[in-house]
This record gives C-alpha cells, sequence and structure tokens, in this order.
C-alpha cells in the first residue's frame, strides 16, 4: 500500500479568516468589564467590596493563538471532518464551545474516533501542549491535514532537550510526568538516531531521589521503582546520571524549577568537583513566570480573600492558587457556577486532588477580593466569577455594568 499524499499546505492566517475568527472568539470569550477594570489599574469598588484584579491573568498569547488556529481551521475546512489531540488547552468551557462547533476529539474522556480510523480528508488539531513524536507520527502517516497550535515556549524546550540527547546528557524534566506537554517533551530527549535518556521529576522531593543517586548514596531497584513510569525505555541511573541537562515542563513554578536546577548541580559538584557535566538553560514560560509575578505583587498586600479561576486540571492555575492559598484563604473555582452561595463555594483542593466544599466562606462586612486566572482561563469566566461574587453580596447587576 502506497503512502497517503502529502496534504497541501493551507495558509489559516488570511485577513478575511482572521477577521471572522477575531470576531467569533470575542464574542465567545471577551469581557467588557473585565477590560474596564484592566484600564483603571485593576481595581474597582462594587459597593462594600473591593476589587483587585492581578496585573497579568488569564489568556496568554500562546493560548489564544491555539483557539485562534483552531477557530480558523473551522471555518477553512468547513466540510471536513475534524479532530483535536486531546484539549487544545486546559479549560473545560473552551473545550466544550469547540465541541460545540463539530471539534472533535482524539483521546480523553470525550474521544470519538481513533487515530487508525482518520483518513486523508481529515483535519487534525495539535493542541498547545504539543503532542508526543509516536502520536504525531501516526497522523502524518494518515495523510491528515494536520493543524500545529503547539506553543513556541514548548518547542523551545523540545530543542533543550534534543540538544542534550545529541550531546550524551541525560535530561532531567522538571514536570508532572502525565501531562500532555511533558510526555511531548520526554519523547523529544532522543537523538537523530534515536538514542537519548530522561527522567521526570514533580517536586523537590523526588529531585533529592535523583541528586542522592548521582552523589552515589541511591538504592538501586528504589530508584528504577519510583520512576518506573517516569522514566525512558531502558533507563539506567548507573549509566545515564552521569551527564545531566535540566529542563521543565513550561507551566511549573519557576522558584521550584530554579531549585531543582541548583540541587542537581550541587550533586554533580559534589561527584565530580566541577559543572562540567551539568547543562541548564533557562525554559520557563514567560507568560506563566508574568502571572507568577503579578500574583506575588498582588499578595505584597494580602486582601481577604483571592479568588483564582480556571480549570482543574490547568498546572499553571494550580500554582496560582497554591501561590495565593500561603498568604490569604483562596478558593480556585472553574467558573461562577462553583459560588453556590454565601454560605458555600465548591472549589478544586489542590492536594486531594478533588473538587471540595467550603462553609460561611465569604467574609461579611468591608471585603477586600482579589481575583487572577490561569493563562488557559478566557476573560468572560472571569467576568461571571466577579458577577456571582457581587450578586451573593446583593449587589445590583446594573450597579456593577454603571461601575
Amino acid at each position: 500500500m502506497s503512502a497517503p499524499a502529502v496534504p497541501k499546505r493551507v495558509n489559516l492566517r488570511t485577513p478575511e479568516v482572521m477577521e471572522a475568527v477575531q470576531a467569533a472568539v470575542e464574542q465567545h470569550y471577551h469581557s467588557p468589564l473585565v477590560d474596564r477594570l484592566r484600564a483603571n489599574g485593576g481595581r474597582a469598588q462594587f459597593g462594600d467590596v473591593s476589587v483587585r484584579l492581578a496585573k497579568q491573568f488569564g489568556f496568554c498569547y500562546g493560548v489564544e493563538r491555539a483557539i485562534d488556529l483552531a477557530y480558523a481551521a473551522r471555518k477553512v475546512f468547513a466540510d471536513r471532518n475534524i479532530f483535536l489531540v486531546g484539549e487544545i488547552i486546559h479549560n473545560p468551557d473552551v473545550n466544550a464551545q469547540l465541541a460545540s462547533m463539530g471539534i472533535r476529539t482524539l483521546s480523553g474522556p470525550c474521544k470519538s474516533t481513533d487515530i487508525d480510523n482518520l483518513s486523508p480528508d481529515d483535519v487534525v488539531i495539535v493542541p498547545a501542549f504539543g503532542a508526543e513524536v509516536a502520536v504525531h507520527d501516526r497522523i502524518k502517516a494518515r495523510g491528515c491535514q494536520i493543524v500545529d497550535t503547539t506553543c513556541g515556549d514548548v518547542m523551545s524546550v523540545w530543542k533543550r532537550v534534543r540538544q542534550y540527547a545529541n550531546d550524551g546528557v541525560t535530561s532531567v524534566i522538571h514536570g508532572k510526568a502525565d501531562h500532555e506537554e511533558t510526555r511531548a517533551t520526554s519523547s523529544r530527549a532522543r537523538d537523530t538516531q534515536g538514542n537519548g535518556h530522561f527522567v521526570v521529576v514533580y517536586d523537590l522531593n523526588e529531585a533529592d531521589m535523583v541528586c542522592h543517586y548521582i552523589r552515589g548514596k541511591g538504592d538501586r531497584t528504589a530508584f528504577l521503582e519510583k520512576f518506573s513510569s517516569a522514566c525512558s525505555a531502558g533507563f539506567d541511573p548507573d549509566l545515564h546520571l552521569a551527564k545531566v541537562g535540566v529542563a521543565n515542563q513550561t507551566t511549573m513554578l519557576r522558584s521550584e524549577t530554579e531549585e531543582v536546577q541548583r540541587r542537581v548541580r550541587e550533586a554533580v559538584v559534589a561527584r565530580d568537583g566541577n559543572a562540567d557535566n551539568f547543562r541548564v538553560f533557562d525554559t520557563i514560560c514567560g507568560a506563566t513566570q508574568e502571572r507568577q509575578d503579578a500574583l506575588l505583587e498582588l499578595l505584597s498586600n494580602p486582601p481577604d480573600l483571592m479568588l483564582v479561576v480556571g480549570g482543574y486540571n490547568s498546572s499553571n492555575t494550580t500554582h496560582l492558587a497554591d501561590m495565593a492559598a500561603e498568604k490569604t484563604p483562596t478558593y480556585f473555582v472553574v467558573n461562577a457556577s462553583c459560588l453556590d452561595s454565601p454560605a458555600r463555594i465548591r472549589h478544586y483542593d489542590t492536594h486531594g486532588k478533588k473538587e471540595i466544599a467550603t462553609e460561611n466562606w465569604m467574609p461579611s462586612g468591608l471585603v477586600s477580593l482579589g481575583i487572577t486566572a490561569g493563562a488557559s482561563c478566557p476573560g468572560n469566566l472571569i467576568e461571571d466569577v466577579l458577577r456571582r461574587f457581587l450578586e451573593l453580596r446583593g449587589i445590583a447587576l446594573q450597579e456593577v455594568v454603571a461601575s
């Protein structure tokens, strides 16, 4: 059987297409209220509620680009089946909107078909996180039209881990081993001959296990058992930790990634007497860092409570929630529906990894409210949450509009 013909390259970003896309995206996700608050320095007073928005929050450039390309694909390929590898971003409302446009998924809970069932007439969107090499190759082999929305910051990390592999250096990746982005990055920790190795560390405790082994004090059996699902096939810590380079999932907490880098370097120096067998590059996403820095600035004078808005499976939003919780009562909500009443709120427990309910969460009297959102959260959801909070305070919606 002959290989499918290579699809003709199609420019999705023509002026005509993008004009229609921008109109649709604005209709679905834009928030005039959030824009007014931004213009006012992120501050506003509504009745007895003082609102402060972090200076940076919500959609980043990479997310906006991914959504624009998905909308453009739907317009340009109006008569063709369009599939998405997993979720376009980690926000259920955005993914539900794409599903309502007839964009189906190839993986995840809403999976509608398998890659092996695709035909050359089908269009496949690769999400902002990217996709594993094997997945990308299988789709390409089907002859599908591929719309790749992978974020440029993610591809920068791919470049680094591939360079590590080319130089015989093992990638120590700070991230979540089962996260789409980290799986995509890990799959590229290979050189041009398919050689190369990686190990993924989620937190400082796991990083310390790697450092302990580098120092010659680790237990091989325990190490391989711990990282059995978070390392490359055939990984041998006695061989593959000789030369190491640190990389990261772009949405991890910057301070933690930098500490991973410091500890691994220190372990290599302790073993070798120098850092010749250690590599590091700054591969932390600029947008992620901007949102973390903006939240820290807001928390320098902590509000009475924080609402963090975003998808529960969003890594960068989870880190924002954890940062805020260290300074003030914080509730991580997916959308306005979580604010049940002044007496009850449903929110995500980042440590228990489940939605929980808290009673008597809303302060009485004058209250200062801080709000931020992850890079995958659109402005309309932030506005909905703010409006719902004010509604529960008895502040009329027309007062919000007129403010």
